[in-house]
């Protein structure tokens, strides 16, 4: 059994739902990022979905977007990214799911990257710009080294296209509850245990939900249907806020992780 599965596995069983932290790799700086991703899985992350800085990230907010222009200033290339994910892997097993765009894997050379990513340590891939409907070769590479793919399902997707996303997967679903960009949210899509129920439907995958999802409370409540948790930009806000004092970063971020891993319980 891969560390996806293993994750979700016990997460089913401890009856709670797994918590996906989203950090941009770099952000604010290599030896920063590193810590922070520590501090992270320390607090009781479940699974680390990296973001792969790019200059134009078109589904991120804001929050994101800044992230990832700090973390190239700082100098971070792909083969940095990786590094990064070296790193982490000398002391931790917990999932490392790469957030990215198509135009990043493919202007390395497909294999190639594919490649590379399963060699640093990296799970899964969720490419966002890439449709399922396009993406065979990418696929066929995926699956021969060892990589799991996760794919996105928006409110605004036809149900006539679930089994072809479903069908394309191989480590989760992504369920995106909101449409637009990333970015914090004051209330929670209403029709999220209706979603959830339209993608089982459809895989016995593992189905998670992000976008918009910053409090302890909109944790729990989302726990309650869903198998995975996305938290991204109240966690990239805390590094943004710090930027004055960077060596106190990581124990802010571990404090706000914590306090939000402790909703993914389920009543």
């Amino acid at each position: 059994m891969d560390r996806l599965a293993q994750v979700f596995a016990c997460t089913r069983s401890g009856n709670r739902a797994a918590f996906v932290a989203y950090l941009c790799a770099g952000d604010p700086d290599f030896d920063t990022s590193l810590a922070l991703c520590q501090a992270a899985l320390g607090a009781g992350v479940d699974i680390l979905e990296l973001g792969v800085p790019f200059s134009d990230p078109v589904a991120d907010g804001p929050t994101n977007q800044q992230a990832a222009q700090r973390a190239l200033e700082s100098g971070m290339t792909v083969a940095r990214v990786l590094e990064l994910v070296r790193a982490i892997r000398r002391g931790s097993e917990v999932p490392v799911v790469f957030y990215t765009y198509y135009n990043l894997v493919y202007a390395h050379g497909l294999e190639a990257s594919i490649r590379a990513a399963r060699e640093a340590g990296v799970d899964a891939l969720l490419t966002l710009d890439l449709p399922p409907e396009e993406a065979g070769e990418y696929l066929d590479l995926c699956r021969r080294h060892g990589l799991r793919t996760v794919f996105i399902v928006a409110p605004t997707t036809p149900a006539s296209r679930l089994p072809t996303i479903c069908g394309a997967a191989t480590g989760f679903i992504y369920y995106v509850s909101r449409e637009g960009v990333t970015g914090t949210r004051q209330d929670l899509a209403g029709d999220i245990p209706a979603a959830v129920a339209r993608i089982r439907a459809q895989t016995a995958l593992p189905v998670v939900v992000g976008f918009g999802i910053s409090t302890r409370a909109q944790v729990r409540q989302v726990a309650q249907a869903a198998d995975g948790v996305v938290v991204g930009s109240a966690l990239v806000n805390v590094i943004a806020a710090g930027l004055s004092d960077r060596a106190g970063i990581p124990a802010r971020l571990a404090a706000v992780a914590a306090d939000l891993t402790a909703g993914v319980r389920r009543a």
